[in-house]
């Protein structure tokens, strides 16, 4: 269902902006890119932010340190964490690779991967100093 929603977003924000072109001064179509644009962008960063804890529940160093975590300070770690993977991950990808990911869910598997690995390499880094 997911995977579907993004592709819909995608697609429609294309859809919107192809319309934007032809018409120049549509102020209208402009906001409806806008928003489109903002759907697209928030779709994308859930699906980062579910990637994120998927990525961190699989690490050791996660199991042995969330082993003595009540629930809620291990909701907290995973919020700050994955939040900060949330915000970077839109300076990871182009247009470009939006919009593949929107039209290929095998490249946006591999997208979101590769945008999860990065973006938690440079909020620990941020965390630890």
């Amino acid at each position: 269902m997911k995977r579907f929603l993004v592709s819909i977003t995608m697609l429609a924000t294309f859809a919107l902006a192809g319309c934007t072109t032809t018409t120049g001064a549509n102020t209208t179509a402009g906001n409806a890119i806008g928003t489109a644009n903002n759907i697209g962008m928030n779709v994308f960063k859930a699906a980062i932010d579910n990637q994120c804890r998927s990525e961190i529940q699989k690490q050791n160093a996660w199991r042995i340190a969330s082993a003595v975590m009540t629930a809620e300070q291990k909701e907290a770690v995973q919020s700050n964490v994955c939040g900060c993977v949330s915000e970077q991950a839109p300076q990871q990808v182009t247009i470009v690779e939006l919009g593949s990911a929107a039209i290929d869910s095998q490249y946006r598997t591999r997208l979101v991967t590769r945008v999860v690995a990065k973006s938690l390499q440079s909020c620990y880094a941020s965390f630890t100093k």
